[in-house]
């Protein structure tokens, strides 16, 4: 029986069976995983994280009213009005 390294829920895959590269789904928390090594089976998780991350960010400068500097844009546009 493989563990999922997010949540540790048992997967049921035939160890036999699976291929390095290959690419499964924990049944509890929909973590997306890839077959690492074989004998014994090693999973590790794909990080969607970082799109996730950027787009909690973002929807809390929205929230906040935050805006983010652009410092370099600023300096340019200054530039072109003098």
């Amino acid at each position: 029986m493989i563990r999922c390294p997010e949540c540790s829920a048992e997967i049921d895959v035939d160890e036999d069976e699976v291929e390095e590269g290959e690419i499964l789904s924990c049944p509890e928390c929909e973590s997306e995983l890839e077959v690492s090594q074989i004998h014994p089976v090693h999973l590790n998780i794909i990080s969607d994280d970082d799109d996730d991350d950027e787009e909690d960010e973002e929807e809390e400068v929205a929230e906040n009213g935050d805006l983010p500097e652009k410092k370099e844009e600023d300096d340019d546009e200054e530039e072109d009005e003098e």
